[in-house]
């Protein structure tokens, strides 16, 4: 099995502010770099928009239709690839979690809805009416970039700070969101999970650690992501499974015991229960795709 590559920041060229920052057209970024249709992971945040032409983008195993006006949002760590028709162009960024945040300091990139480690958002589209508002601020963004002019990394943050907000607004719009005490709480989990997900699978660990009951914290998990606490642990041990699977070549039984399944069969009854097959046949899967 292909084992598919991390990317840096490093490794592109038209970098801005040492290997925190890429800004470039769609179609400029592929003529150098073709080898990003093939499934890959980075260590930094990605920000596309398509403004012309289509393909499908697959990120952590689901599926898109890419058309104009589509726009990304890709975390660190998430598996992703594309396939693109020969006219397709736009707009594409990377940037670091730690440029971002220190560059702000009162506000973090996590504040953003659809960066937030709870919510499960790639992409939203931006209809004809609304594109041109949106493509304005990155066409800036690429003439600052080519500029030679004073305070160009302070014009670069900001442009791209109304682009997430934008973004924002478009989505708020859409889903109604709200932060309250459970959006919080649902972070703190989050944050709990992502550091104990391997060791800790007991809800009520997660319901100690925020100082709430368990019954309590399933009722904001059921209100807010209409999951139980139980599903949330299951699904995040699921998803970086199938990292493994596809970025590694350790066993399935390696894979469980790292994970900290010491029962093989359990975590392979688990595996198939969320994803409708067993680990086994997901990485033969993968063997059946060159993308």
């Amino acid at each position: 099995m292909t084992k598919y590559p991390i990317y840096d920041i490093r490794n592109f060229n038209k970098k801005i502010n040492g290997n925190n920052l890429y800004i470039n057209t769609f179609r400029n970024h592929l003529i150098s770099h073709s080898f990003i249709e093939n499934s890959h992971s980075h260590n930094f945040y990605l920000l596309v928009l398509f403004t012309k032409g289509k393909g499908i983008h697959k990120i952590d195993f689901n599926t898109f239709e890419i058309t104009k006006g589509s726009i990304f949002m890709i975390r660190p760590g998430q598996v992703h690839s594309w396939k693109l028709s020969d006219d397709v162009d736009g707009f594409i960024v990377f940037f670091t979690e730690e440029l971002y945040n220190l560059y702000f300091g009162n506000k973090s990139i996590q504040d953003y809805p659809f960066y937030a480690n709870n919510q499960e958002i790639s992409e939203i589209r931006f209809f004809e009416n609304e594109l041109h508002d949106i493509e304005y601020y990155f066409n800036l963004l690429i003439n600052e970039t080519r500029s030679l002019k004073t305070k160009k990394l302070d014009k670069v943050m900001n442009l791209l700070d109304i682009i997430h907000i934008e973004i924002t607004r478009k989505y708020l719009l859409e889903n109604k969101y709200t932060t309250n005490s459970y959006g919080e709480k649902i972070e703190q989990f989050n944050e709990y999970l992502n550091m104990y997900y391997k060791s800790e699978k007991s809800p009520s660990f997660y319901a100690s650690k925020l100082n709430i009951t368990l019954k309590h914290l399933n009722r904001i998990c059921k209100d807010k992501l209409n999951k139980t606490v139980t599903d949330l642990i299951a699904q995040k041990n699921v998803l970086e499974s199938k990292r493994m699977l596809t970025f590694t070549q350790k066993s399935v039984g390696d894979i469980a015991l790292e994970l900290g399944y010491l029962n093989y069969s359990y975590f392979t009854r688990l595996f198939k229960k969320h994803t409708s097959i067993t680990p086994s046949k997901f990485r033969a899967n993968l063997k059946l795709s060159d993308w």
